[in-house]
């Protein structure tokens, strides 16, 4: 059963990335990674910076 949960984890991530790339361009995959690696990293500085750049295009567009 995890190996299942991966799997559909892994493809969700994909999808979200495909989304925000295919909606916000390459400055949104950017937001999105930078926000990934301060989460994982735990560093809310890097986290901070991509969910700002995030909220951002989203204000834009919205």
């Amino acid at each position: 059963m995890p190996l299942i949960a991966t799997i559909v984890v892994a493809a969700l991530a994909i999808a979200v990335e495909q989304l925000l790339q295919v909606k916000f361009g390459l400055m949104g995959l950017i937001a999105f990674v930078t926000l990934a690696i301060g989460i994982k990293a735990k560093n809310s500085t890097i986290g901070g910076i991509g969910a700002v750049i995030l909220v951002v295009l989203l204000a834009q567009n919205g």
